[in-house]
């Protein structure tokens, strides 16, 4: 299984599809809000969201959403990252609610070749994300600075197979 891309390897405008979808529950809602300690009563109390919002039920924190785009697009295009360089927008599009599923998908906007070092290349990507009836939630632009396959092959010990890390042997 790949995990991440080589600067050759990304293509300006190839799309990314990243699976699985992720069901969003109230608890990795509120385990979210409660570990980042965002207690805006929206995410946490059904009272106040039934009373008090339109949406009339508790709105999922739109961070979690992102983060949850973020991490679902590691495998396809940030596994490899030497450094995450910058977010350059995020808009949360629609809200999100217990029990929607997010469903992402990357596409490739930009790549250069690093001006300062040769063994490296930057991609700027758009990620977005839809609920299970197609609606885009969330969108983000962000550029990632990654290796090339041949110096990164060639910065590994003899014998290291840069796709397949090795594991200790058991005791």
């Amino acid at each position: 299984m790949q995990f991440g891309r080589y600067y050759e390897e990304f293509e300006v405008g190839a799309v990314y599809r990243h699976w699985p979808g992720k069901t969003v529950t109230e608890y990795d809602d509120h385990l979210f809000c409660l570990l980042t300690m965002n207690h805006h009563p929206l995410h946490m109390d059904a009272h106040y969201a039934e009373s008090a919002s339109q949406f009339k039920r508790n709105v999922v924190v739109g961070n979690y959403i992102y983060s949850l785009l973020l991490g679902m697009s590691v495998p396809d295009v940030s596994g490899k990252a030497i450094a995450n360089l910058e977010i350059e927008s995020l808009r949360h599009v629609a809200p999100t609610f217990h029990g929607d599923t997010i469903y992402g998908e990357t596409t490739v906007l930009d790549k250069r070749e690093s001006s300062s070092k040769p063994d490296r290349g930057v991609v700027a990507v758009e990620t977005r994300g839809y609920n299970q009836d197609g609606t885009l939630v969330c969108v983000f632009r962000r550029k990632v600075m990654v290796p090339k396959k041949e110096y990164a092959a060639a910065a590994l010990p003899e014998g290291v197979d840069p796709e397949r890390p090795s594991f200790p042997e058991p005791r």
